[in-house]
């Protein structure tokens, strides 16, 4: 499949858009429950519930803090939809990224699902071409050049295979923007999200693809000096937090 079909124009993506946001605009929080089509992951007392609506034969997915605890929810939650948010609109009409539909009362994101499946279902079923790679890291280039890093794109399940053939990268909260570790020694740290970002593509290629995994990537994958060594510490225990509330 060539990378270019089954790709909607710029004026009908924009009109889908609108009316999927337009058809969510009177989802409730309160509805939910009943509203819903489906549940990707229960809450826990830090991680939210993450639901499937649908409306009128249009679906979206909702990452939903209000089935936290109360204070919880509305500390850290309410922080954390705040920051996702944010990093929707600085992706804003990046192909590869889901399109954020709207924030209901601060608690939860409504966010487009991708049709497609993620590259944890498709390990040892099928091979990935390497157009679909290459694809990738422009993805990821295109979202380091706006100044943020996702931070945990070697969850496999985060990567979707698109059926139109394309990637897509998917759940935004644990990723960090350049504005936030601006200052020294945290922009070391920020550099070494960029490069970690970077380091899952090689992974994922050494799972679906290995044979074609160059020497220069299995180099790359694998350098260890001892600054990076304690900059890799410090990102695992930043990520564990992020991965945990996110």
């Amino acid at each position: 499949m060539r990378y270019s079909e089954n790709i909607p124009s710029p004026a009908c993506a924009k009109k889908t858009f609108w009316t999927r946001l337009i058809m969510f605009e009177s989802l409730k929080l309160s509805e939910l429950p009943e509203r819903q089509c489906g549940i990707l992951r229960k809450p826990s007392n830090t991680r939210p519930t993450i639901w499937v609506a649908e409306e009128k034969g249009m679906r979206a997915v909702v990452k939903d803090f209000s089935t936290s605890k109360f204070l919880f929810r509305n500390s850290v939650g309410r922080f954390l939809v705040w920051r996702e948010s944010k990093a929707y609109g600085k992706m804003k009409d990046l192909a590869g990224i889901p399109k954020l539909y709207r924030v209901i009362d601060g608690l939860a994101l409504v966010v487009e699902e991708i049709s497609g499946r993620n590259l944890e279902e498709l390990e040892d079923k099928m091979e990935i071409p390497q157009s679909f790679f290459d694809a990738l890291k422009d993805l990821v280039a295109g979202f380091h050049k706006r100044g943020l890093a996702h931070c945990d794109l070697k969850r496999a399940p985060n990567t979707l295979l698109g059926d139109n053939g394309l990637p897509y990268i998917v759940d935004w909260g644990a990723s960090i923007s350049e504005k936030e570790f601006r200052l020294f020694p945290l922009n070391l740290v920020y550099r070494r999200f960029l490069r970690d970002d970077y380091v899952a593509i090689i992974k994922m290629k050494l799972r679906h693809t290995p044979g074609s995994v160059t020497q220069k990537e299995k180099d790359f994958y694998g350098y260890r000096s001892g600054p990076e060594k304690m900059l890799r510490g410090i990102r695992d225990r930043l990520r564990r937090i992020l991965q945990k509330i996110a």
